[in-house]
């Protein structure tokens, strides 16, 4: 990589988005940039011996940035493609009483470190294949604060397992420059984060942003191989789905320029609810459709 790469390095981190936050670098469309990530912990867990009650929840799930992209203006779409990430050779997880979905049973605060090597995770000789991803990216919200710990229309804290390599985000701007910020990275995580925590390990990630003027989508969307994914969040996982959906539904009516009893049956054949978030303030759910059903264009306004 080209010693030109602008980076940012993680001791600019966020931890609300905001557009009182300052930017720390600038970006033009079509440049590369290299966020330096904490974990989500913000490096304050040293070993497995680390009380949970000496750790600062301020300052947890910092957000790496933000970055001022020239040109985006509200109204426009930010383009974030995922070039490359990469993590550290150990990731830290913990079960936290009154956390997770289980946060009515009694059990005892606990921190693992897990070792990364060669590809994988050892959790208890276990071992795990790493799928590295990204839990927060997002942008600021038009007029007001939201901790970098939760998710919304602006991306945040949304932890989809999509979130990697080889994948584009498309967050909706919502002011001058988006000022985007990521951070959060996970070595491995399943849907829903069942415990509240996930193999949370430091890094850097390596993006490309780009613009689309003039349009842009309700809510975040992810963009793989072979898949579209709105990510709809919610108080409960039943209004995250419901965003997620009505979504879908009207990008599948407009696609298809039908009605939207038409596109309402059609969503039930091909379109996939899955949990991304089930433990944090918003609960998150994606709705994933083919992409040979739908497209990218269907989906901005």
């Amino acid at each position: 990589m080209s010693s030109l790469v602008k980076k940012i390095p993680s001791t600019h981190v966020i931890y609300s988005f905001s557009p009182s936050n300052k930017p720390v670098e600038k970006a033009t469309p079509g440049e590369i940039i290299v966020f330096e990530t904490l974990d989500a912990f913000g490096g304050q867990v040293k070993s497995e011996n680390t009380l949970l009650s000496s750790i600062d929840w301020t300052r947890v799930n910092p957000a790496t940035g933000p970055l001022y992209i020239e040109g985006a203006e509200p109204g426009d779409t930010l383009v974030v493609d995922i070039l490359d990430i990469d993590i550290a050779d150990y990731a830290i997880i913990a079960v936290i009483p009154g956390a997770g979905v289980l946060r009515d049973k009694k059990f005892e605060p606990r921190v693992k470190i897990l070792p990364v090597s060669r590809g994988c995770i050892l959790f208890n000789g276990i071992k795990l294949v790493v799928k590295p991803m990204i839990g927060v990216i997002g942008v600021s919200p038009p007029d007001n604060s939201i901790p970098t710990g939760t998710s919304g229309p602006h991306g945040g804290n949304m932890d989809v397992a999509e979130v990697t390599k080889g994948s584009r985000v498309y967050l909706p701007v919502f002011v001058k420059g988006g000022l985007l910020a990521i951070g959060d990275l996970h070595a491995l995580q399943a849907d829903g984060e069942i415990c509240v925590a996930a193999a949370e390990t430091p890094g850097s990630v390596t993006v490309r942003v780009e613009l689309i003027k003039g349009r842009k989508p309700k809510l975040p969307i992810v963009e793989t191989q072979n898949y579209i994914h709105i990510i709809g969040y919610g108080e409960t996982l039943d209004e995250a789905a419901y965003r997620a959906t009505e979504v879908a539904v009207e990008a599948l009516m407009k696609e298809h320029s039908t009605s939207f009893e038409e596109a309402y049956m059609l969503a039930s054949l091909v379109v996939d609810l899955k949990i991304n978030q089930s433990v944090d303030p918003a609960k998150g759910v994606r709705a994933s459709i083919p992409k040979n059903l739908v497209s990218i264009d269907s989906l901005l306004q």
